[in-house]
């Protein structure tokens, strides 16, 4: 052991040095990106305060999508609700640059990411900020949920995304031993995507990363829920974009509401929709119209799954993660937690602890641990999913506990609560909650946990737990879902490398990993001789036009000869092919039928 302890050392050491110099080269150029009408947003008027997109010249509409700060709401400024046309112009500049684009390198491509990638860890807070204001969840959500997961793609791209993107070789098959075969993967064009509220940096920058980096352009309307935020990330989008000498007009933000999205659904190549099962069919219904391809994630219901043989404070701390992360508004939370009979009494009692220790306020008037709930009218939709299970038999055990909300965000705010005797005749169990509430269910076997996981509409993901990772791995792979974390909670989606999405109303098709990254490619198969010019591509005489008498004889033996199972029989069935071939080619008319 002492032997190798110097040795292990120093493998260590060059590896975290290669990690380093991998993230951000030195020769990578810093970026401006105007901030001035964004840090003094509370003293503007409603006329002054927004974030300038280009028209195109048109004239500006009274449409307006409003923004509001949801912890204090504060007014932050309004932005275009396009129209149509409007939308259509922004996909045609974006098809014209894409044609440019789709001929860069992928040395251009990549330091397009390392000039992001360094924007980003240099100014995480103002990204944080800019997020938590407009979303209303604290700095650290953001940083969990936003910065990370951005930086983990934009490393998986630099360091992957070139070899997936590159033609893959194939095998032939028997019949086509002498031809090469391959998958290409082209640009679509111009993607389409319309992106949720929750993560408003990191859900624009997902798909244009994908998007951007195999050679489409890309449009993406933003949420009118998160249009402030959404508008400045794009700034920094246009920034890295100049820097490599991009076209400018490659990615476009636009702002808008149901109009707006539909109008761009029915111009683009593909649509990327991140958002409610009902909005995916009217997504559905007008991407049928041109048949372009559809990616859907439209939330989930994730079982949370807590065996009898876990470390109870060890999950405990995870559960509460996994229910209140940005205020419960997280497409992968937990929402359903089953947990075995044998140690519900203990976890329940760890999960109060922790959840009435937790202070609920405006993330920039104070350190609170939980902020505001984005969207208006949404509390109040939760306390009544709340109500129902409470009329139904449930009981509310812990809740957190409120810091200054301020008078005119008070609505603004839902405490984290904690519900036992759940089942699965409450709403709270079968609706999509996206709040920070975790009602709790008990199970006995492994099976019934199975079965509960998987009565549900939704399928995006569920988080195993158990002493035994064996036992943990065989529950998670008999639950219907897209994602499984085995002990652990949503950390599929830091690995970036693996794709991401669900089935049932969860959806379908996957954004992220090499799956995600392909989907945004034309797929084309190629086949081509393998020995060519010397040897070329010829139709067998006896299946030549016209036919000869035994050209059936001929294809039967030549099937048996390449798929026949027995050995013996395809020596026989060869025999009788070369027979036949040396006949033909001996009497290339004599074997032929009359005419």
């Amino acid at each position: 052991m002492a032997f190798w302890w110097p040795i292990l050392v120093i493998v260590f050491a060059f590896a975290i040095c290669r990690f380093l110099l991998m993230l951000i080269p030195p020769n990578v150029p810093s970026i401006d990106v105007d901030v001035s009408d964004v840090l003094d947003y509370g003293s503007q008027t409603k006329e002054e305060s927004y974030i300038y997109i280009p028209r195109r010249g048109k004239a500006v509409q009274l449409d307006r999508v409003q923004c509001y700060e949801p912890a204090t709401m504060k007014y932050l400024g309004f932005f275009p609700a396009l129209t149509t046309d409007e939308v259509k112009e922004h996909v045609a500049h974006a098809r014209k640059a894409q044609k440019v684009w789709a001929k860069s390198s992928f040395k251009q491509r990549r330091q397009f990411l390392r000039i992001l990638l360094k924007y980003i860890v240099e100014h995480q807070e103002l990204i944080c900020e800019m997020s938590s204001r407009d979303t209303g969840k604290t700095m650290v959500d953001a940083s969990l949920g936003e910065i990370m997961t951005t930086c983990e793609k934009i490393t998986w791209l630099l360091a992957e995304g070139e070899r997936w993107l590159k033609p893959e070789y194939r095998c032939s098959g028997r019949s086509m031993l002498h031809k090469k075969s391959k998958v290409e993967f082209h640009p679509l064009g111009v993607i389409g995507a319309i992106v949720s509220w929750n993560y408003p940096f990191h859900n624009i920058f997902n798909p244009m990363l994908a998007a951007v980096f195999s050679g489409n352009g890309i449009v993406i309307k933003v949420s009118e829920h998160a249009s402030w935020s959404g508008c400045f990330y794009f700034r920094i989008i246009q920034a890295a974009l100049a820097a490599v000498g991009a076209p400018e007009n490659l990615v476009h933000v636009i702002t808008g509401f149901a109009e707006t999205g539909e109008a761009l659904v029915s111009s683009v190549d593909k649509i990327i929709f991140v958002g409610s099962p009902g909005v995916g069919k009217m997504i559905m219904r007008t991407a049928a119209e041109t048949l372009i391809p559809v990616t859907l994630e439209l939330g989930g219901k994730d079982a949370f799954i807590v065996c009898d043989d876990v470390d109870v404070p060890h999950v405990a701390q995870i559960a509460v993660r996994a229910a209140l992360q940005s205020s419960g508004q997280n497409c992968a939370g937990a929402e359903r937690f089953y947990v075995h009979r044998d140690v519900y009494s203990s976890f329940v009692a760890q999960v109060v602890k922790i959840v009435k220790s937790v202070c609920v306020g405006p993330p920039h008037a104070g350190r609170y641990d939980m902020g505001a709930i984005c969207m208006q009218g949404h509390a109040e939709r939760l306390q009544n999913l709340v109500n129902d299970a409470l009329d139904k038999g449930a009981e509310i055990v812990g809740r957190g506990s409120f810091g200054n909300l301020g008078e005119d965000a008070v609505d603004q705010f839902f405490p984290p609560t904690v519900i036992v005797n759940a089942d699965h005749s409450m709403k709270l169990m079968q609706e999509e909650a996206f709040g920070p509430i975790m009602p709790i269910m008990k199970f006995s076997s492994d099976e019934e946990a199975i079965m509960l996981a998987n009565d549900s509409n939704y399928g995006l993901g569920c988080a195993v737990f158990s002493g035994s990772q064996h036992r943990a791995r065989e529950i998670a792979s008999k639950i219907d879902c897209g994602v499984a974390a085995i002990n652990d909670f949503a950390s599929n989606y830091m690995c970036q490398s693996l794709p991401f999405g669900g089935v049932k109303h969860s959806g379908f098709g996957r954004f992220a990993g090499i799956e995600g990254l392909r989907a945004c490619c034309l797929v084309k198969s190629v086949v081509e001789d393998r020995w060519w010019p010397y040897i070329k591509t010829k139709i067998p005489k006896p299946i030549q036009y016209p036919v000869a008498e035994n050209c059936f004889e001929f294809q039967e033996s030549l099937v048996e000869t390449l798929y026949g199972l027995n050995i013996w029989d395809r020596l026989r069935a060869l025999v009788n092919v070369l027979k036949i071939l040396s006949e033909q080619n001996s009497s290339p008319s004599g074997a032929r039928r009359n005419q």
